[in-house]
Formats: C-alpha cells, structure tokens, sequence
C-alpha cells in the first residue's frame, strides 16, 4: 500500500508504512473457481479500508463456490464489480469516473458486460448509478453479498437492474471462509465485527453499514486457526469499531480484550493486529492483554480527530483532549514502547485557528509513529451535513492540513531515529520493492525494515536485524540471525520481541 501525498486535491495524507489510501484500487488476483466452473469470470476492484478488502474476498469466495473465476484484468471479464468507499467525496468522484470509463466501453464494444457496485456506495447511491446515470447493472450492499449469484443471473437474464442494499441487524458472514487472494500468504484480514453504533457528526459509515453487530466467537477462532495451518504468521482483526466487540459465550460476556487473549493462545507464532480502534473502547483490560501477550503486536491505531475538547464535542466524539491523553499516558505506563498511529482531520465545521492550534499541540504531546491526515470533507446525511456548516474555506483547510502533515513527517522521522542502534524483530513479508537483494519486513511497532538478504530466509520467517539507519518512512538495517518469536518471548527467557535493543534477543 502506498501512501498519497496529493495536498493540491485535498487526499487523506499517511505517514504510515506501506499505506493505501482510500482513493487508490486494488484488484484480486485471478483465481479459478472453488465450485464447477459456469464457464464466467468476474473482476473485482476495491476502494477503500481494510474491511472493503475483506468484503472484496468474501464476495470473491461466495461467487467462487458457484463456479466464478476470478479475472487478470477487466478485459478479460464477463463481470467487473467495483467495492466502493463512501467515507469521502474524493473517493466517490474517483469511483464514479471509473464507472463511466467502464459503462463506455460496454456500449462501444462489450454490451454484454455487466457492471456492478458493491459496498458503501452502493447503498447510499443506488437511485442515482442505476436510474439517474444508469452507470451500473447491479447495486449490492454491504450486507447482501450472499445474493450476488443470483443478482448476476437476474440481470443476465432479463437486462433489468437488479438490487439489494438491504442492511442486517445479523453477521451475514460469519460462516463463510474468504478466498485469501490480496495476501503475500503471510498477512491476513479478519473480519470480527460490522457496522457501528457511534454517530460520529462527520461520519456516514452507520448509514452505509448499520448497527453494530459482532461475530460468534467460535468462528472467528475457527478462521483464524485454519490461517495458522496453512502457514500465516500475522492476522489483523478487523471492525468498524474493532474494541466495542462483544458477543454472548457459554453463559459469559466475551469482550474485545478477552478475544485477543484467545485468538493469542492459537499459536506462539501469530502475530496479531486489529483496526480500528474508539478511544472511549479501550480499556484497561485491553491494555493488560498487549502487555501479557507477546504475541499481540504493541500497536494501536487509536483515531483522535481533533486536538480541540470543543472540535471533538461537536465531532461528537464522546471523548475530551484530557481524557485522550490520559488514555496515551496509560497505555504507556502498563506497555512500555507501545506506538500510536491516529487519525487527524483539518478544517472541521467551525474550526478556528486556536482549535486547529490544539491538534498541533496535541501531537507535540503524543508523538504518534504514523497518521492518516485528512483535509474535512462533508457527506450527505450525516449529522454535521444536517447541522453544521462547512465554513471553513478550503484554502485554510489546505493550510492546516500542510501543518499537520510537516509536523507528523518530523514526529515520524524522530521515532525512526530513535530505533537506529537497536535491534528489531521483525516478520519477512517479501522482497524491497527496489532490489530483489534485499529483504522487507514489519517490527511489533508496525516500521517497515528494509535489510539486505541472507542466504535461507524467506517471507515468513522471522529475523533479528539491527538497525543501522532510516528514512523518514522505512528503518535500514543488518541481518543480526533468524529467530522466532517463542524464542523471543519473555516466557522463554529471551526480550520481548518488541524491545529490540540490547541484541539478547535468541
């Protein structure tokens, strides 16, 4: 994933490692079907977060089992699916040109092509893509995947629109295994939880996605523990508000950090992550499982929004300045080296200079690793649509997110720096991108290390490097020996694999 760094449009901004914005698609590899084959092939190309990727797969599973073939490119489809992202109006007008490239083509030289559109979009645009502009064939929510086949066949058959943008007060998915096709086999996603109860003011993801509800715990273990057989070392949870998880098992309440903790016990050597986190979700007990387990990752994306108490009241996001910095300060003093990515927004209804001041200072005071920087842009239907007004011009939102994004990239550099000298674990994900010499992999803390390569390694394997100098995106570093991370465990004697430093590491 790459970051975007077009401040001239406005694009969310990332000093992330490996960062995709939601602006930017990505395709699944081609795959035959897993069912007998219909003789038909479907390309799917998806926008957006981690969640639209693993929506993407799961659709790719459910067509698969009725003997789809998953395409190389649109060329060569029977079928082009696009999985939308609504969170933005940039990624909705980068969507919709994709759209009426693709309704072209069909009328100059493939009028049996059938054009789809999956996801948020598809929820909150369907009158407009299928009557006003007639741009698609098939409109199909987030929460009817399950009814793709027979859509298809609908629309086939009788070239009538076919639609179904119905939401779920259920996980729909629960049971199904996805087609793994947007891995490098060593990374997956796992989708925990949908949609979300909060009603942040600027956010349409409770519109696009419905209430809150969380999958059974049996089959996210399930899942989880047929990755660690077929070879996977890191899983990332995933969920609109991943830490509000929360099911019923066995007569007892399962929350998120109670989750974690079992997911943990599946193997010693599968790392975990999860995204995306709500400040006012993280709790003590949570924080407790970071530092128990050496298995789950020391890092948390914990969006902020807003430095300003007063900004963040009327983002109706339930939480103060004060109480956000005493939830970092926390985390620090149960996790010692835990690292923070955010999420920041610049130009916000009503924001003055002074509040727009208390997100500059606010990083000073948290020094987050990596951000995701965004210019405030305002969606139909929302609270802050209905209610506030986008006064801000966007000169002055360019102006502050060019702030934000400076001071970030000099937080970021410094938490590079501080980690030459030391020693990192880290899980080899493959090749650099710019010699095949060279090796590429994640620390515990989410920095991408880049080393030369040593006879034997291979992507999944994981290694002790010692950091030898940086960039302000990517640590450089030496191969120190292999390892793995029982071996590095504080339970086996060694440092824990996020200390790196004093080189003890077995």
């Amino acid at each position: 994933m790459q970051p975007i760094l077009d401040l001239d449009v406005l694009d969310p901004v990332s000093s992330a490692p490996d960062a995709r914005g939601a602006d930017r698609p990505r395709a699944l590899a081609a795959r035959v079907a897993s069912g007998p084959s219909n003789g038909r092939s479907v390309f799917i190309e998806t926008y957006g977060c981690q969640m639209n990727v693993a929506d993407s797969e799961l659709v790719a599973s459910i067509l698969g089992a009725q003997g789809w073939a998953l395409a190389d490119d649109e060329d060569t489809a029977d079928v082009v699916l696009i999985n939308t992202c609504a969170i933005r109006e940039k990624a909705e007008d980068r969507v919709r040109r994709r759209l009426v490239h693709l309704r072209a083509r069909k009328e100059r030289r493939q009028p049996d092509l059938q054009i789809g559109v999956l996801g948020c979009m598809a929820e909150r645009l369907r009158s407009r893509l299928l009557e006003q502009e007639r741009l698609v064939d098939l409109v199909v929510g987030p929460d009817a995947y399950r009814d793709l086949p027979r859509l298809l066949a609908e629309n086939h058959d009788t070239g009538q629109a076919a639609v179904n943008v119905q939401l779920s007060r259920e996980e729909t998915y629960a049971d199904l295994a996805p087609v793994r096709t947007d891995t490098n086999g060593i990374s997956a996603f796992v989708s925990i939880m949908r949609g979300c109860d909060n009603m942040c003011a600027f956010c349409v993801v409770p519109f696009t996605r419905g209430r809150e509800r969380s999958r059974p715990v049996t089959s996210i273990l399930s899942e989880v523990g047929q990755l660690v057989d077929a070879g996977y070392k890191e899983v990332t949870v995933l969920g609109q508000n991943v830490n509000s998880y929360r099911v019923e098992h066995d007569g007892a309440a399962v929350t998120f950090a109670e989750l974690l903790y079992r997911i943990s016990l599946l193997s010693p050597e599968l790392r975990i992550r999860y995204s995306t986190s709500h400040p006012k979700d993280c709790s003590d007990e949570l924080l407790h499982v970071h530092r128990e387990r050496p298995t789950v990752c020391d890092f948390i994306h914990l969006p902020v929004q807003h430095g300003s108490s007063d900004v963040l009241k009327r983002m109706r996001r339930t939480y103060t300045r004060e109480h956000y910095l005493d939830l970092v300060e926390r985390a620090r003093a149960i996790v010692p080296g835990i690292a923070f990515s955010t999420d920041l927004i610049a130009g916000f209804c009503g924001e003055t200079d002074a509040e727009h001041a208390q997100t500059l200072s606010l990083m000073e005071a948290v020094r987050y690793d990596h951000a995701f920087m965004f210019a405030y842009s305002e969606r139909p239907d929302t609270f802050a649509a209905r209610k506030l007004s986008d006064d801000v011009p966007e000169a002055v939102k360019k102006e502050r997110l060019t702030e934000i994004v400076d001071l970030q990239r000099e937080h970021s550099a410094a938490s590079h720096r501080q980690r030459v000298g030391g020693h990192e674990v880290v899980l080899v994900e493959g090749a650099s991108r710019r010699s095949d010499d060279q090796l590429r992999g994640r620390t515990d803390t989410n920095h991408m290390v880049v080393f030369d390569r040593p006879a034997g390694l291979a992507a999944g394997d994981y290694a002790v490097v010692r950091v030898d100098d940086c960039t302000s995106a990517t640590l450089l570093g030496s191969f120190v020996r292999p390892t793995t991370l029982a071996a590095v465990s504080p339970l086996a004697g060694g440092v824990r694999q996020r200390d790196g430093g004093s080189g003890s590491a077995a």
